[in-house]
């Protein structure tokens, strides 16, 4: 329990913050010593199965036996399957055997686990020769962000290596496409839907607006359901509507559960006031997503992936399609060695403001967050009670969870050049978040770049 002299921002509780930060630094520093002893360890036990085989005519079932005893030796050792240990042992010989500079990188303390892990998951895609090279690319991309933050651009510089066209391969994934059911327990079941990327965050995007409109106008429906008086005799109405209504308290998730039925079973949300009618307010709600397209796909290029931000990679014709239906959509003019955004142009910009932040910052601006900023907060760095400007070098997107923190707590953030945001811990610690660069980039050969 926190002592009264421990109220934050207070010294003691500064210092107290102090000893748990310097704590977690060489608690850091030792599990990252640790974790890379563990794959080399495991790295030399797949190389054990490997010589134990070596020159056996049934070489590859030999190694799989020598492998599996290893495991199960090892898997004894940490209390874990045998099973669980082969799939760790597999897992560093990838690392080590492929991606030598990002257990360089790792050893160095330039890049940590999470870096490695997604560094590897991002390869995955390419053939072993080509990792190699993947990796020295993808370290210095790494050095400069989070895992998670850092993904998105690591997908895209794999799929852009990639001998085949992500077109192509699109295509032989989709054909997988499919619906199909997981039994759970007590009178639950999962229902799973494999289909394309843009789909299925168009779909979820979709619940998430109609379910946040039913939440936010619980009171308002409840006192419509209540106070309706009947035509013949003077009472209230539908009082089991009103109950039902009064006694909403679902969650979101339970919010999107249920809608997602009503709209498979019966077309349309079962609460949605005008459902009688041919398009109620919820059923004209349409999903949003943020796609950045380079110009040459634009164009019809195939070989490169497309941005869906805040998700992964989708094919260049699904993106041409879903700009072909928009009716506002920007051209982003990038420098071409850092990547940032310079200029945004736009056949209709009503909110020019909005859409070139939407640009830029292209998700909430919280060190490692990733939440993208058609679902963000514009937030001013200098509060406007305060005098802070409503100008683009004042403003920046927040997730709700990060504004809050922001306006509630001793973290503090000031807007620098080029759309560089420098947080300050309550420790006085400072974190730089540079503007995103753009996944994929347009750089006309007609601009005169200015200096950057």
């Amino acid at each position: 329990m926190t002592s009264p002299a421990e109220t934050p921002g207070s010294d003691a509780f500064t210092a107290s913050l102090a000893g748990l930060a310097h704590g977690m630094e060489g608690l850091a520093q030792d599990a990252a010593a640790v974790q890379i002893r563990e794959v080399r360890l495991l790295a030399a036990a797949a190389a054990l199965a490997e010589k134990t085989s070596a020159g056996s005519p049934a070489r590859v079932r030999e190694r799989d036996m020598a492998l599996r005893s290893i495991s199960a030796e090892l898997g004894g050792i940490m209390r874990v399957a045998d099973r669980t240990m082969q799939r760790r042992i597999d897992e560093a010989r990838t690392i080590v055997e492929d991606y030598p500079a990002a257990l360089e990188a790792w050893e160095a303390g330039r890049i940590v686990r999470g870096h490695v892990l997604t560094i590897v998951a991002a390869g995955s895609v390419l053939p072993p020769e080509l990792r190699g090279a993947f990796a020295d690319a993808a370290v210095p991309k790494c050095e400069r962000d989070t895992p998670n933050r850092v993904r998105p651009a690591l997908e895209m510089l794999a799929q852009h290596l990639h001998p085949r066209s992500f077109a192509e391969r699109h295509e032989e994934a989709a054909a997988g496409r499919c619906v199909r059911i997981v039994p759970g327990r007590d009178g639950m079941s999962d229902l799973i839907a494999t289909m394309p990327t843009a789909l299925v965050e168009g779909a979820h995007d979709r619940l998430t607006r109609m379910g946040r409109a039913i939440i936010d106008t619980r009171g308002e429906r409840a006192a419509g359901a209540g106070l309706g008086l009947d035509s013949t005799d003077g009472t209230t109405g539908d009082h089991s509507r009103a109950e039902i209504v009064t006694t909403d308290a679902r969650t979101m998730d339970q919010v999107r559960a249920d809608l997602l039925a009503d709209l498979l079973l019966a077309g349309t949300p079962a609460l949605d006031e005008t459902r009688d009618t041919s398009a109620g307010p919820l059923g004209k709600i349409r999903a949003r997503i943020q796609v950045v397209i380079p110009a040459h796909a634009l164009a019809g290029d195939d070989h490169d992936a497309c941005d869906l931000v805040g998700r992964s990679p989708i094919d260049a014709a699904t993106a041409r399609q879903l700009a072909a239906g928009n009716t506002q959509w920007e051209r982003l003019v990038t420098h071409p060695v850092t990547g940032a955004v310079l200029a945004v142009d736009s056949y209709r910009v009503p909110e020019a403001m909005r859409r070139y932040l939407q640009a830029r910052d292209q998700h909430c601006r919280f060190p490692g967050c990733r939440q993208a900023a058609v679902r963000c907060e514009i937030d001013h760095n200098e509060d406007h009670a305060l005098g802070g400007k409503t100008h683009t070098c004042n403003l920046c997107h927040l997730c709700q969870r990060h504004h809050s923190m922001k306006q509630f707590t001793c973290w503090r953030v000031r807007q620098l050049l080029g759309g560089v945001l420098e947080w300050t811990s309550p420790l006085g610690r400072i974190y730089r978040e540079d503007a995103p660069r753009p996944a994929v980039a347009f750089t006309p050969a007609d601009v005169t770049l200015p200096p950057f």
